[in-house]
């Protein structure tokens, strides 16, 4: 099933228009039917559940603060933690002397600290205006340890940190994976009545995640609301990505579900991630489970949310599940989009599939999403792809008469087709009449042409295209100049060929180390040593350095075809250029 769309033919055949109807609804109603027995009995009793107060763990920290007046006071830390503060500075790089009791009043450990740290043990005296000024100053010079220790000594004195300069020294340990001590700056700032910004919260998710730190992430993504700052798609994106990443599938489902009972909104985009990455983890039965799962919450999938699903199924070339997917897709009442219908086309083209691909474009013409340029472009392109440039040129009529207009893709795709069945002539006439019209050839087309006429060996052809090429005002690139190398010595034109190698060193295009065996082989066979010294000096000066050991072999595979002598003259030359050693002799 994976390898021909019998089941999806089927599907075409017995649902000879994709549109919601009686006979449709009891065509999807056996699938949908099955799935929505199968997901009530499974009814995902491995699901885990995010709930409850998430900690910092034994190693990090576990700041508990409360509201007095204006300012905070902390509590001291749980037994067996390591003092928040602590680990903190440890983190920062600056040594603590001496240890510190953990029932010792918060004031007294800061003083002791700060007379044994390198800040000022004065900060301790300064009131919260003088604080902040200092606060800002360190932000100001990039000094985030320092600015971190400061917010940390001014929070038992109930002193409020100014909120900007907490923003910025959060991100600024977020980018150095410092996001133990930013989550503890973050929570002062929010106990001091700040409100944290989006980005801010983000960039800490994100850094949580990416040191697998999930409940942390959740943690922080819960008390987001409850700080003025409700989480949005790209909190929840990351979260569910980092859960997958980590193996935690159910977990994942089991996350989406409560934010949704929370009254998170149900992001569409949110939903079509999950199910994309339940369909590449556990496949597209699974993902049809969660999406109907899901859909009781009220989280309703939409036409991207399907169109990846199709996308994925055609990818795997399993037309069975893409047929599952559609009869699931009628079934709540949604059409497929012109996006569908490509995706599809696009898919069984690939295959080879042309009897299906007759049968889905008819189909188009019969629905309220007809054919569009895309749709030709796909069908043009692996048309001539497969060698069926007749039916090609017949599907490029059509544009033309349906009034959909060929673009830039379509043209070139036709040029490939053409230089493919060795049709020179038509290529050219088609280039001509293209280059009349407002749509003007591109580097792409005449890279097209030149490969195809150099390939069949009209390098006459080959070379007026360039020349057109340049008179239009486009410059030949790397891939333009190699087409023609490689054409001129497949043809022994060794003289055109070392013209073109000196301006493709010229503009610094990279050639490849079997051209260079070609043509040294090639000037040396026809006694043009001093050309072939003149290559090899160009070739030391050109693009990037090449090992010693590729001009050894090419020296050692000339001397190999009995031209030792002329091998001999290319390696004293390599040793003057200083590429290869004196003593480096000829086997």
């Amino acid at each position: 099933m994976g390898h021909h769309p019998t089941m999806f033919q089927k599907f075409l055949v017995e649902a000879p228009c994709l549109h919601l109807s009686s006979t449709q609804a009891d065509l999807s109603s056996g699938i949908s039917n099955g799935l929505s027995t199968k997901t009530s009995a499974i009814h995902f009793t491995n699901t885990l559940r995010c709930r409850g107060h998430v900690g910092f763990g034994r190693n990090t920290f576990s700041l508990r603060c409360r509201a007095h007046q204006l300012g905070i006071c902390v509590d001291n830390v749980n037994e067996g933690d390591q003092d928040e503060w602590s680990l903190d500075i440890y983190a920062m790089g600056v040594e603590k002397k001496g240890r510190v009791s953990r029932r010792a009043s918060r004031q007294t450990y800061f003083r002791e600290y700060l007379r044994s740290s390198t800040l000022d043990m004065h900060f301790v005296d300064n009131d919260e205006e003088s604080n902040n000024e200092i606060l800002q100053r360190f932000c100001s010079n990039g000094k985030v340890a320092d600015a971190s220790i400061l917010i940390n000594v001014m929070a038992p004195l109930n002193q409020i940190p100014h909120f900007p300069s907490c923003i910025s020294i959060i991100r600024a340990l977020v980018k150095v994976a410092h996001t133990e001590s930013a989550s503890e700056i973050l929570q002062i700032m929010v106990m001091s009545g700040g409100v944290p910004d989006i980005i801010t919260y983000n960039m800490l998710i994100g850094g949580l995640c990416k040191k697998g730190l999930l409940k942390h992430a959740v943690q922080v993504l819960d008390d987001m609301s409850s700080s003025g700052c409700p989480p949005d798609m790209i909190t929840y994106n990351t979260i569910l990505r980092a859960m997958y990443d980590n193996g935690r599938f159910d977990q994942a489902i089991g996350f989406w579900r409560d934010q949704l009972r929370k009254g998170c909104p149900p992001y569409a985009i949110t939903f079509t991630i999950l199910l994309e990455l339940v369909c590449k983890r556990c496949g597209v039965v699974r993902a049809i489970e969660v999406l109907e799962d899901l859909a009781v919450e009220g989280c309703y999938p939409d036409r991207v949310t399907y169109n990846m699903l199709i996308n994925f199924t055609c990818r795997k070339r399993n037309f069975g599940d893409t047929a599952m997917v559609l009869c699931n897709q009628l079934s709540f009442g949604m059409k497929p989009d012109s996006v569908t219908y490509n995706t599809l086309l696009h898919s069984l083209c690939s295959g080879g599939y042309w009897d299906e691909v007759e049968q889905m474009f008819l189909l188009m013409n019969e629905t309220s999403n007809p054919p569009t340029v895309i749709t030709y472009n796909i069908l043009i392109n692996w048309l001539c792809k497969y060698g069926l440039l007749d039916r090609a040129i017949d599907f490029f009529e059509q544009m033309v008469c349906r009034d959909c207009p060929p673009n830039i893709i379509t043209y070139n795709s036709l040029f490939h087709g053409l230089c493919k069945e060795e049709m020179t002539d038509e290529a050219l006439e088609v280039l001509y009449l293209l280059e009349g019209t407002g749509f003007s050839p591109c580097l792409i087309t005449y890279n097209i042409m030149i490969d195809g006429f150099s390939k069949e060996g009209c390098l006459e052809k080959a070379m007026g295209v360039y020349a057109r090429m340049k008179g239009s005002g486009i410059n030949p690139d790397g891939i333009t100049h190699r087409c023609l190398l490689s054409g001129f010595l497949r043809e022994d034109l060794l003289e055109e060929a070392v013209e073109i190698f000196k301006k493709m060193v010229k503009r610094n295009h990279m050639v490849r180390n079997t051209a260079y065996r070609s043509m040294l082989h090639g000037l040396c066979k026809n006694k043009k040593v001093d050309t072939a010294i003149e290559v090899l000096q160009l070739m030391h000066s050109g693009r990037g350095r090449h090992p010693e050991k590729v001009y050894s072999d090419i020296i050692e595979g000339i001397a190999a075809t009995g031209m030792r002598e002329e091998a001999s003259k290319l390696r004293q030359k390599l040793i003057e250029l200083k590429v290869l050693k004196e003593e480096t002799a000829l086997n």
